[in-house]
């Protein structure tokens, strides 16, 4: 079996993925996935099928299909969003004229219906065009979606108008909709519906926009984490130092990676000693101490020392390209969530179409004339048109994205919302989401007789000298402490085992026990416990030490945030369940898991892992959503039901996630779940009451009792609803 991955276009909602997916599984042998968010399918297929056979497979049900290009084309495709964004501006300006004309008869001024038939036609059949497009492509598959109803109804709407004006009494001069709301009988050659074409076509495009330009997202994971590695790398051949790109390196080169330098690809030290910060691709929060023989990976950082690293692995072997790979592979299998109004369409368009037929046999069979006939069939075509169904989503996403906004929550667009109602177990990361993620200097125990102040002062100005970040939190904590720093004299680092100088007159020591020991410095009792304690809960323990006596430990580990506690509990009181998964060591997880209320924890996971563990909760049935902030986490919160990226954190991390909490706070995150299952709820009693509308207005359309003045104000108060309903989502408020 092989698998490739198509690129689909001419996928224009949730349903035209179902179709293609469709047509790709009929294929002998052949299993596909098609992800409308992606625009991409996952085909794995038998030898016996072509990659030319799975394109004509997409081709013959109407769209286009296509293996990605390893490289860019040469001529940039046109910006969907862009071009979605000018229809709707065009769209808009012409409409606006066309509805106020329509609905205040004091401004309808002589030949006023011509000016809005031509205003309103360029926005039904060029803005428009897309919606008759895609309704043809269905028609052609026996298919119906929203674009049929939208595409029916407003070529109704100005077909008829066209009818009307042309050959009706319409285009008379002083022609007027009077302001009556009385259901009566007409023959429809005297009225119009060009508001309704234009006013649907606006606004099924503002929707339409914001859900393409929240979709277009999607791929940037997948950039942001290639932007992650090195761009150049200083390669030593010859004995000599060169500068080239990082892309030019081969696996055997020697390459040079000074402090505070990203690592340029995988390898092993042959050269140097060092602590790596690796935290980006397992989540460790510690950085690990390497030498020679020790193996480094690509984009991980170079805290302190410089390193000569022999490159194994470049390309598309490296864990950073294997870690894109495992996004890009959670994003196509992230099963889409189809809108709502796409889901009812399928059985409500047939509905229409044959109520609106029926109405025009009804009439012709009963005598009722052919234009009173005509009249009543297309008015059931354009009151069912869907005005307040394109409101429903965009205005509650826009306001309820708004308010998030406000509160520090980002929400990408309305396929996310619907996982928010039914997710009941929340995986958290633990470093930068839970922690701090930085490490900190957590407690000073000094030794019998001795006093803290003077343990901080002269152990943090001896670390003070150093680069590596444990010596960072503890100079960091002395210096929040006791103020200013003195100066270190004769400082020296021993590598892996600490450092030492002289303070103040003072020989101090600062590291491992080993170093103290080296001295023929032992620790008493009371320090050994502290030290035992310190490791126990997975924390870092330095000895500090002078003039011969041990004097004190210094504790330094990755802070739990101060709020996380009650985030946690309040996660709870949503009905979630918290997991806590870390690539750190199971001793550090737990003590961080018991300080913040969490039962469950999954440690010394990699990123790969990650995903594995939530596709493993929800293959057990649970609706997961995830929280994390690094690198590391970008494929699980591809993976994940609902991702949420504390903004705090990497832009791959952001641009994976389904939800961004830009306060870096992990309160956000039930603010975020609340907000999201509220306007999820504002936008299932929008479709209610829209459909509702419909279900009230067509047997008035059928009768023929639906005066256009009635229909524009029940359209109009449908519409208005809608709106109002959801700008109740601005009195939105973050728990205190």
């Amino acid at each position: 079996m092989s698998t490739v991955d198509l690129e689909i276009g001419g996928m224009t909602c949730a349903s035209c993925a179902n179709r293609v997916e469709r047509k790709l599984n009929k294929l002998d042998g052949v299993t596909a996935t098609v992800n409308y968010a992606t625009e991409k399918a996952r085909v794995t297929f038998a030898d016996g099928v072509s990659t030319a056979q799975l394109v004509e497979a997409v081709e013959s049900a109407g769209y286009t299909a296509r293996v990605p290009q390893p490289e860019p084309r040469a001529e940039a495709a046109a910006d969907p969003v862009r071009t979605l964004r000018d229809r709707l501006i065009l769209s808009a300006a012409l409409s606006v004229p066309v509805i106020v004309l329509a609905m205040v008869p004091a401004w309808q001024f002589d030949y006023w219906q011509w000016l809005s038939l031509t205003l309103a036609a360029p926005v039904v059949l060029g803005a428009g065009f897309p919606f008759h497009k895609a309704a043809w492509t269905n028609l052609r598959h026996g298919a119906a979606t929203m674009d049929t109803l939208i595409s029916m109804g407003t070529l109704a709407a100005l077909g008829w108008s066209v009818y009307a004006l042309f050959w009706g009494t319409a285009g008379m001069p002083g022609m007027t909709h009077p302001f009556e709301l009385t259901i009566s009988r007409g023959g429809g050659s005297g009225e119009i519906y060009l508001e309704v074409a234009a006013g649907v076509t606006t606004f099924i495009l503002a929707g339409r926009y914001f859900e393409a330009r929240s979709k277009r997202r999607a791929g940037a994971a997948l950039r942001a984490l290639l932007e992650l590695g090195a761009k150049e790398v200083s390669v030593l051949r010859d004995g000599v130092e060169r500068r080239v790109p990082a892309g030019d390196l081969g696996v055997g080169d020697l390459f040079v990676v000074r402090p505070g330098e990203k690592i340029a690809t995988d390898g092993v030290v042959t050269e140097g000693a060092s602590a790596v910060d690796r935290s980006m691709l397992t989540g460790e929060s510690v950085p690990v101490e390497v030498g020679p023989g020790d193996e480094v990976a690509g984009a991980t950082v170079n805290a302190h020392g410089r390193l000569v690293v022999r490159a194994t692995r470049v390309g598309a072997d490296t864990q950073l390209a294997q870690l894109a790979k495992l996004v890009e592979d959670a994003q196509n299998g992230k099963a889409e969530v189809q809108r709502l109004a796409d889901r009812v369409s399928g059985i409500f368009v047939p509905i229409v179409i044959g109520l609106a037929v029926a109405t025009l046999g009804f009439w012709l069979g009963t005598g009722g004339g052919a234009a009173a006939a005509f009249a009543a069939g297309v008015a059931v075509l354009i009151i069912a048109c869907p005005c307040a169904l394109g409101l429903a989503t965009p205005t509650a996403l826009l306001v309820g994205t708004g308010r998030g906004a406000q509160l520090g929550i980002i929400i990408k667009g309305p396929q996310v919302l619907e996982s928010t109602r039914r997710v009941d177990t929340v995986v958290l990361d633990k470093t930068g989401t839970v922690t701090t993620g930085t490490m900190t200097l957590v407690e000073v125990v000094a030794a019998d007789g001795e006093s803290e102040d003077d343990v901080l002062r002269l152990a943090g100005a001896l670390e003070d000298a150093s680069e590596h970040p444990i010596a960072k939190a503890v100079a960091d904590g002395a210096r929040s402490r006791v103020g200013a720093l003195r100066a270190v004299e004769d400082f020296r680092n021993v590598e892996g085992l600490g450092v030492q100088g002289v303070v103040d007159g003072h020989g101090v020591l600062a590291g491992r026990p080993r170093l103290l020991a080296e001295w023929s410095v032992a620790l008493p009792p009371s320090l050994v416990v502290a030290m035992e304690r310190a490791e126990a809960a997975g924390r870092t323990a330095v000895a500090v030490a002078w003039d011969g006596a041990a004097r004190g430990v210094l504790v330094v580990a990755d802070a739990v945030k101060p709020t996380s506690t009650a985030a946690i509990a309040r996660l709870r009181g949503l009905g979630l369940t918290p997991i806590l998964l870390t690539g750190d060591n199971e001793a550090t997880a737990r003590s961080v898991a018991r300080e913040v209320g969490i039962d469950e924890v999954v440690a010394e996971v990699l990123p790969a892992d990650k995903v594995d563990v939530v596709k493993r909760l929800q293959s057990e049935g649970r609706v997961v959503a995830m929280v994390g902030d690094g690198v590391n986490d970008a494929a699980a919160l591809a993976q994940a039901d609902l991702g949420l990226a504390m903004g705090t954190g990497t832009d791959v991390a952001i641009e994976a996630s389904d939800l961004t909490l830009v306060r870096g706070d992990l309160n956000a995150a039930a603010d975020a779940i609340r907000l999201a299952r509220r306007t999820l709820s504002t936008i299932k009693g929008n479709l209610f009451w829209a459909f509702g509308y419909n279900v009230v207005a067509l047997p008035l359309a059928a009768a023929g009792l639906l005066n256009p003045m009635l229909a524009g104000a029940a359209m109009a108060f449908s519409s208005v609803f809608v709106v109002s309903n959801s700008l109740r989502l601005r009195r939105f408020r973050a728990a205190a």
